[in-house]
């Protein structure tokens, strides 16, 4: 039977505030384990959570991007959570009023645009972390990261494939690293994801048994983990079994999906309004500041990309999903340099180097305009591309402007006519033999004595222009 894919994405989005969601304690990433604590997120009797105003801010800043509706009042409730790594034995969260509804966000998949439907988006807090490898027989807790705040964002069942669920994450992590609202690091858990898989008959309207996904580290994690889990479910289906309702875990050694527990529904969560939290009315007062201050996201970049610079959707679309670069590349155009060019030299070069260094672009040593002379320096014949590769390198390595390093290399091109025709002379006279060879139409022995010339040069002279030179002299020796 051909079955449909169907996948629903949920993001845990860890805000990077200064502080935690209901409480003054420091949010900040890699402190001593349960340094970072107070009686509120450690839920001890008579504290009371108070809302952190920039967590709430920026909650509104991501609906907003997202094209959601921001609801007129917004409540949190207690969700029972009996874990060891959640103290109250609860978490403050949203449940029937949250922050917002009913957005989207567009994605690129090959070169097909597709919608994806965000259900919602809500505020709530971290749970502590369980830490099981200093022993085989106990875990232990860190309770730093109780009480962060989170923006948990929810899609509609609208993703069929794993490309398509991959191309939605590396949307939504550029366009939230635009707002600067966190971090995404996924190593620090900052950006956590659960997948939720379906199959169904082709031409199906009735969704099939859920299977969600944890323990998901890496968006490449998340297409294993979704061509597993569909291959999986297909066959069980197809041996007529019955897909139960479940939550599973990915284990990234394995390459499979172990199941964890059968899938909990809200009311195994006994909901209840948070007594000690009033419900928030989110008025335009609070609301159209936040959209004013909205920065230009990936998408709008990208087309304003293709329109201002004429660069192919391709470029546009890799220089865009990065703040950084983007902004790299705009002071570097802005600098003078050709934008087609600039980008090749960011894409390829700068962009190869810092992956072979494992270096973020935001750490890059080098000044645009930096980028935008040596790019000059080519142009103007002052540089060949090997050897503007070469000051590249020592620009990188050294974080020195290119004029500095090409005067102390003595890598200047030599494009002197005169001196140009008296290499070819010399080169001529130093091997007769190809010079024989050529004459009798062998035509590989120019560029035999091309690379003696450029040898001779030092890799200085002018490729073309010395071509050009050496043919010259050869035509005269057919001539005489």
């Amino acid at each position: 039977m051909t079955y449909e894919t169907v996948i629903g994405l949920e993001v845990h989005l860890q805000l990077a505030t200064k502080s935690k969601l209901f409480c003054g304690c420091s949010a900040v990433f890699g402190a001593a384990a349960n340094s970072q604590t107070c009686p509120v997120c450690l839920g001890l009797p008579g504290v009371l959570p108070v809302l952190n105003a920039k967590a709430l801010e920026w909650g509104i800043r991501v609906g907003l991007a997202f094209n959601c509706q921001m609801v007129d009042v917004m409540k949190f409730d207690r969700k029972q959570y009996f874990y060891p790594d959640l103290p109250k034995g609860y978490q403050i969260s949203q449940f029937d009023r949250p922050l917002a509804r009913q957005g989207w966000l567009d994605i690129l998949v090959g070169e097909q645009s597709k919608r994806v439907r965000i259900h919602r988006m809500h505020l709530e807090e971290d749970a502590g972390k369980l830490l099981h490898e200093n022993s085989a027989n106990e875990s232990l807790v860190d309770f730093n990261r109780a009480g962060v705040p989170l923006l948990e964002i929810v899609t509609e069942p609208d993703m069929r494939s794993a490309d398509e669920a991959y191309a939605y994450l590396t949307e939504l992590k550029a366009t939230i690293e635009y707002l600067d609202v966190s971090t995404c690091n996924m190593e620090e858990g900052s950006l956590r994801c659960d997948t939720n898989i379906s199959l169904r008959p082709a031409g199906s309207e009735k969704l099939g048994s859920k299977v969600e996904i944890k323990n998901l580290n890496s968006f490449r994690a998340v297409k294993q983990a979704v061509d597993y889990e569909v291959a999986r479910q297909k066959a069980a289906l197809d041996a007529g079994e019955r897909i139960p309702q479940e939550t599973r875990l990915w284990d990234a050694k394995k390459l499979v999906t172990e199941s964890m527990r059968s899938k909990e529904e809200a009311a195994d969560y006994r909901y209840f309004p948070e007594p000690d939290l009033v419900p928030f009315v989110l008025s335009p007062a609070r609301i159209d500041p936040v959209r004013k201050q909205l920065p230009e996201l990936p998408a709008q970049r990208r087309q304003r990309f293709q329109d201002k610079y004429a660069l192919s959707a391709y470029d546009a679309g890799v220089l865009t999903q990065n703040r950084h670069v983007a902004d790299f590349f705009e002071k570097t155009a802005g600098a003078g340099a050709k934008p087609k060019l600039a980008a090749n030299w960011i894409m390829g070069d700068l962009q190869g180097y810092l992956n072979t260094k494992n270096v973020a672009f935001h750490q890059v040593t080098i000044k645009p305009e930096w980028l935008a002379k040596l790019i000059r320096l080519v142009e103007d014949g002052t540089l060949s591309g090997k050897m503007a590769k070469e000051v590249f390198t020592h620009m990188l390595q050294r974080g020195a402007d290119p004029d500095t390093i090409v005067q102390e290399l003595g890598l200047r091109q030599i494009t002197d006519t005169s001196a140009l025709d008296q290499l070819a002379a010399d080169v001529i006279a130093a091997n007769p033999a190809a010079v024989a060879e050529y004459l009798k139409g062998k035509s590989t022995s120019l560029m035999f004595l091309v690379g003696q010339a450029m040898k001779r040069s030092r890799g200085q002279a002018n490729p073309q222009q010395l071509t050009e030179a050496i043919r010259k002299q050869l035509a005269t020796e057919v001539r005489s």
